[in-house]
């Protein structure tokens, strides 16, 4: 290694530091855009959590969580406060997809101490019903037995300048009924991350529904 640094400066060779590509799927890609079926979210929002959703988003940062299950979550952040989740089993490709959700960030709050930590990873995440607003969301993830533990899991996050960061996180998923076969659901989640030997905690409440592949036009 360090006969390779010496070569290359004596010869003028420029070493280049490789940055790690976000995934991509459908066409989706950071940096990119995609544009919504207004004529969709007018019709769903009247019975949404969300309020003046955009129909047209701008990537600007990728999550991608590998699941024990062997799939995989991807989720496109937007500039709108949103975020565009696909998830695959089996494999990368759009064969592989079995979900598509658009969520918009609903409410955050931040965990200061580590007794509060621990006493919302034990009874803030998952309950048997969660209540937002006048709405009742019903849980999703139910284990065999008195006890649904929320699901851990870890995000590793490409941002738009290069730069990854990973994210622990303990999460739960609710749904409710809307009119025809449409739900909203809830996303309920705990959020750990090292920054300068200090942890940065939070919970994060997000609400989302189905959106189908024809819904989504790439402008690139």
């Amino acid at each position: 290694m360090w006969r390779q640094k010496v070569f290359s400066k004596l010869f003028g060779k420029k070493e280049t530091v490789t940055k790690p590509k976000a995934p991509e799927i459908m066409g989706l890609y950071l940096g990119g855009s995609f544009e919504l079926d207004p004529l969709k979210l007018r019709l769903m929002e009247p019975e949404l959590m969300i309020e003046k959703a955009a129909s047209q988003h701008l990537i600007q940062a990728v999550g991608e969580v590998n699941l024990d299950t062997g799939g995989k979550i991807l989720r496109f952040y937007t500039d709108d406060d949103a975020f565009l989740q696909v998830i695959l089993d089996g494999g990368d490709t759009e064969n592989h997809i079995t979900d598509v959700k658009l969520w918009y960030f609903y409410e955050t709050k931040t965990i200061g101490s580590q007794e509060q930590w621990k006493q919302t990873i034990a009874t803030g995440i998952s309950k048997p019903t969660y209540q937002l607003e006048d709405a009742e969301y019903q849980r999703v993830w139910d284990a065999v037995g008195d006890e649904s533990p929320p699901v851990a899991m870890t995000e590793k996050t490409y941002e738009e300048d290069g730069d990854t960061s990973e994210t622990d996180q303990f999460v739960m998923l609710y749904e409710r009924q809307l009119s025809g076969d449409e739900t909203e659901t809830l996303l309920v989640t705990a959020e750990e991350k090292l920054i300068n030997n200090n942890f940065d905690r939070c919970l994060v409440i997000s609400t989302g529904f189905n959106i189908g592949q024809a819904d989504i036009t790439i402008n690139g």
